[in-house]
């Protein structure tokens, strides 16, 4: 395994010294105590009344036979979407507002890697978590344009078409 890139500028695309397959930013320590700690007190559970059950994305939803949807795997294009903190760049922004954005997920061994935005692209987080079995993920955010910023995440799984997602004060979901 390689060892964790805990630099905090950006890199290239081109880096082979990030773990991740986007070539970004690596998120620093992904299996620490506190991501551990999060895990241990967070158990989702699959709810038809869950906030991310219903449709949500105002993108065109993917058809059936789009390369970027592959059926049975979560890796490929998907909507997202966070709450639970304000960003400071978006005018009017509150904790409660939902930010909307594109995603991408993609798998690696027994991580997997979503690289989602919002503010219209402008801005840019990933989450490195590791696979607690078929529908669990547990890993780490962090904020590509603000790296300081970083906070435990735990994902369910509930079909190749929704994964939702906790952190201490809020939510990072996906739909497609």
């Amino acid at each position: 395994m390689k060892p964790e890139n805990t630099r905090l500028n950006l890199v290239s695309g081109n880096d082979p010294a990030t773990r991740n397959p986007f070539g970004v930013m690596d998120v620093p320590h992904p299996n620490d105590d506190g991501v551990m700690q999060y895990a241990r007190i967070t158990m989702p559970e699959e709810s038809a009344t869950d906030e991310n059950a219903k449709p949500w994305s105002a993108a065109k939803p993917w058809s059936a036979g789009d390369a970027s949807d592959p059926h049975g795997t979560i890796e490929g294009k998907w909507s997202s979407r966070w709450n639970g903190a304000a960003d400071p760049t978006i005018p009017g922004d509150a904790p409660n507002k939902w930010k909307q954005g594109r995603g991408e997920a993609r798998i690696v061994e027994d991580r997997v890697y979503l690289l989602f935005d919002w503010d219209s692209g402008a801005r840019r987080g990933l989450i490195d978590a590791r696979r607690e079995g078929p529908h669990r993920l547990v890993g780490k955010y962090i904020n590509l344009n603000n790296p300081e910023i970083t906070v435990p995440w735990v994902g369910l799984v509930v079909s190749d078409k929704r994964i939702d997602g906790y952190f201490a004060l809020g939510r990072v979901d996906f739909r497609r």
